[in-house]
């Protein structure tokens, strides 16, 4: 049976090698796509659909990392999730990651040896995969992500912590306390400050802004997100199995990436 798979890599002699050596190892692979970038990869897998992919983390304008969060959010099927293996050259940090979630990812320069255990284990998957749309993949895919995503620096290294928000409001600086704050939204450049009564643009990126935030009130639910937990006021899945919340004091709703589903897991 013939299986798909894309491959994401930036190095083209490297990204040849890979493909070579699978067509060694796995002849009935077939290589639906070869993405010099993480765009590339995301949109030609959700074009294409294959059942795996091979991301290379490290890649110029969107890491295979980010590539894979996004695929998840926006992976809508009829094809389950797609197997990802992960394509580091030397991240000490990801390996050890890798193995503690007990999942995969393949070391450069690219081993016949160990590319042979990831065919053998994509193909037990593969085999074994539900047949709902997300799959265990998605859940696979979210644990190695969860593992690699950088621990909150220690608290001695916390900036800090926010307490009020000076927000340009056309001719005026209006001052928010951080407690008002309902969720923030990214932006491009700025950070629109949501609040019961209205919404202001700072300056700023989500990731300069989440480290001086109180972690236990303040959650990261999508990439461009973050909500007020006491502003929740219900979490719902749809069919497809994606989370929306429900907000006091705000008619919309608001997009729970896979990535961080578990958050809102039942106690």
């Amino acid at each position: 049976m013939t299986i798909t798979a894309l491959i994401a890599e930036d190095e083209p002699i490297l990204a040849a090698t890979l493909a070579a050596t699978l067509g060694r190892l796995w002849p009935e692979l077939k290589i639906v796509a070869m993405c010099p970038h993480g765009q590339a990869a995301l949109e030609q897998a959700l074009a294409l659909q294959p059942e795996v992919l091979f991301l290379d983390i490290k890649m110029p304008g969107k890491t295979g990392l980010e590539a894979a969060e996004e695929l998840a959010d926006e992976w809508s099927g009829p094809r389950p999730f797609p197997q990802v293996v992960f394509v580091t050259a030397y991240d000490e940090y990801a390996v050890r990651a890798f193995d503690n979630a007990a999942a995969d990812y393949v070391l450069k320069p690219v081993s016949d040896e160990r590319l042979a255990r990831t065919v053998e284990r994509l193909k037990a998957r593969l085999k074994t995969e539900p047949a709902r749309p997300d799959g265990g993949a998605l859940e696979t895919l979210m644990e190695q992500l969860r593992a690699l995503t950088p621990a909150a620096p220690a608290p001695a290294a916390r900036p800090e912590r926010l307490t009020l928000i000076r927000a340009a409001v056309g001719n005026q600086v209006r001052m928010i306390p951080v407690t008002d704050v309902v969720y923030f939204e990214a932006l491009d450049k700025y950070v629109n400050v949501v609040t019961s009564d209205g919404e202001a643009l700072i300056r700023t990126s989500l990731k300069e802004l989440l480290p001086q935030l109180d972690e236990r009130v303040f959650w990261q639910v999508h990439r461009g997100t973050i909500v007020n937990s006491g502003c929740v006021l219900a979490a719902t899945r749809d069919d497809a199995g994606k989370l929306t919340l429900t907000l006091r004091h705000r008619p919309e709703k608001v997009r729970v990436s896979p990535l961080y589903a578990h958050l809102f897991r039942q106690m």
